[in-house]
């Protein structure tokens, strides 16, 4: 039984799909088998994975007569895993050699946690760089940021094959969205507590072609259908105004100050319902209204962002020349 299976879904994947599975294949823990589910493409796709077959047993291939979604594509391969740890490799990213091996030694170093991600670079199509994706490693601060901002790149998760499947996978049918609604079922139903690794071990690629980026309008309302499940879940209710507020906290936008205010009422009420449902612990109160202080001061014009580091910055200076005089 090989100690991880990697799952790839893989719809009309040809320019990218041989620089994804090279990189799974030069991971330096090789105890692994590659799952790829070809969902009903219409390009060279199927070819190309049928080639690297023949080339190497750990890869199983599954092809589906259809195009039926990734949720679908995946839990086909979830259903044929055979493994300790299953992770998600999409079929347009790379990802560093290392990852695989970092991801088991952490989980394995630290039984607590039942779920790790990595941090990354998004880059363009043709790899130049774009930005950098650095994840929350601590447990609250990843739960947290899963409704005001990133708490996890999804297409990065580890976990074990036994957690996965004991909350049924992903959703049946789902097109997008789909990997929200999992990791927020793995920490509601399955209880697992997150973590990120700070290493950079994912290049994370934007394209037109990408699915999230050909499913714009319709990713943006699945976000909302599942955000608005969850703050459900917390609250009884979901209110469209804080709706939109974290949506546009998400987004990094810039708020009023009657905007600010009541995001901070309402980041406050979400951190009390995460602990009341024992969803993060309550000594973690002072780190998530840290946290919380840090995200509104980003909405705020630049000239007082300006302003309030300056002022930290002579505060913390006359206490050193305080210090200093004792």
């Amino acid at each position: 039984m090989p100690l991880v299976s990697v799952i790839m879904a893989v719809y009309n994947g040809e320019l990218y799909l041989a620089q994804a599975i090279d990189s799974v294949l030069s991971q330096t823990l090789t105890d692994f088998e590659l799952l790829i589910v070809d969902d009903g493409s219409q390009d060279s796709s199927a070819k190309i994975i049928r080639s690297y077959q023949k080339r190497d047993s750990r890869i199983r291939f599954f092809q589906l007569e259809t195009n039926r979604g990734i949720s679908d594509a995946r839990n086909r391969a979830i259903a044929e895993a055979n493994s300790k740890y299953a992770t998600i490799m999409d079929c347009d990213d790379v990802c560093m050699p290392q990852r695989l091996e970092q991801q088991v030694a952490f989980l394995e170093a630290h039984p607590e946690i039942g779920l790790v991600g990595v941090s990354g670079r998004a880059v363009d199509k043709d790899l130049s760089p774009l930005f950098e994706l650095n994840m929350q490693r601590n447990h609250c601060l990843i739960v947290l940021e899963m409704f005001i901002g990133v708490g996890l790149m999804f297409q990065t998760i580890m976990t074990s094959l036994a957690a996965l499947t004991a909350v049924g996978g992903y959703a049946p049918g789902r097109r997008t969205g789909e990997e929200r609604d999992l990791t927020w079922r793995l920490l509601t139903e399955g209880r697992l507590k997150f973590a990120n690794l700070r290493d950079h071990l994912l290049i994370y690629r934007r394209h037109e072609s990408s699915v999230s980026h050909s499913q714009r309008a319709g990713l943006q309302a699945e976000r909302d259908e599942i955000h608005t499940r969850m703050l459900r879940q917390l609250w009884d209710e979901a209110p469209p105004d804080t709706l939109a507020r974290f949506r546009r906290l998400r987004l990094y936008r810039k708020l009023s100050w009657t905007e600010r205010r009541a995001a901070k009422k309402d980041i406050l009420r979400l951190i009390e319902a995460l602990i009341a449902k024992d969803l993060v612990d309550a000594k973690d109160r002072p780190l998530l209204l840290a946290h919380m202080n840090r995200r509104l001061e980003g909405t705020m014009p630049r000239h007082w962002q300006i302003c309030l580091h300056w002022c930290r910055y002579r505060v913390s200076r006359l206490r050193s020349i305080a210090g200093s005089i004792d």
